[in-house]
């Protein structure tokens, strides 16, 4: 029995994308040696135009979030305005029950005695404020996020030991490949990556 060579079967154009086109470029990664560098590198930046960009650091760095130009966050406003109901709704339900559904006359003290009100106010007060906050941070920093495309880059290992690195991302409205490159590295970076989302 004679076994000829298989030929390799006519390449047809797939319908479904394929692992290199399923791929998204997320944005460009410069990494740093040093926490001044990279506070200098978001600076820079920032006055380069550059809006839509993240800096990752293994400590905080004081001054980077201004640096980044984020400096202000809804999170008191919001944190305050759940306090503000929680308060409110702890008294209103407080004055209700009692001077509207079970009025009884205890002492001869009013029905509206805000002095035994303050107590379950103030813990309403605390509760709401401090579930606000929390909810607050979540949504806002869009949590729980188990994967973020910068974890695909090898390097990135190293941010939360000893490396630091600023990431400006591909929604930016100046982003452009090459010229974003060439900025990154006109920063004297470690070294420069792109950032797959996959």
């Amino acid at each position: 029995m004679i076994v000829e060579p298989r030929t390799a079967p006519p390449e047809f154009p797939s319908e479904a994308p394929t692992a290199e086109e399923e791929k998204t470029l997320y944005g460009l990664m410069a990494e740093f040696e040093e926490h001044d560098q990279l506070l200098e590198a978001a600076r820079r930046a920032y006055a380069a135009g550059y809006r839509r960009m993240d800096a990752f650091s293994p400590f905080p760095i004081e001054e980077l979030a201004e640096a980044l130009g984020r400096d202000y966050t809804p999170v008191p406003l919001i944190t305050l305005l759940g306090g503000m109901a929680g308060g409110l709704g702890g008294y209103f339900m407080e004055w209700y029950s009692m001077a509207r559904l079970y009025p009884f006359n205890i002492g001869g003290r009013p029905h509206n005695s805000w002095p035994n009100f303050i107590p379950i106010t103030f813990e309403l007060t605390i509760l709401i404020a401090s579930l606000s906050a929390f909810v607050a941070v979540l949504v806002l920093n869009r949590l729980p996020r188990l994967n973020h495309p910068v974890f695909n880059v090898p390097e990135f290992r190293r941010a939360s030991i000893d490396r630091f690195f600023l990431c400006i991302e591909m929604q930016d409205p100046k982003f452009d490949r090459e010229d974003t490159w060439r900025f990154l590295e006109s920063l004297e970076p470690i070294s420069v990556a792109e950032v797959w989302d996959e």
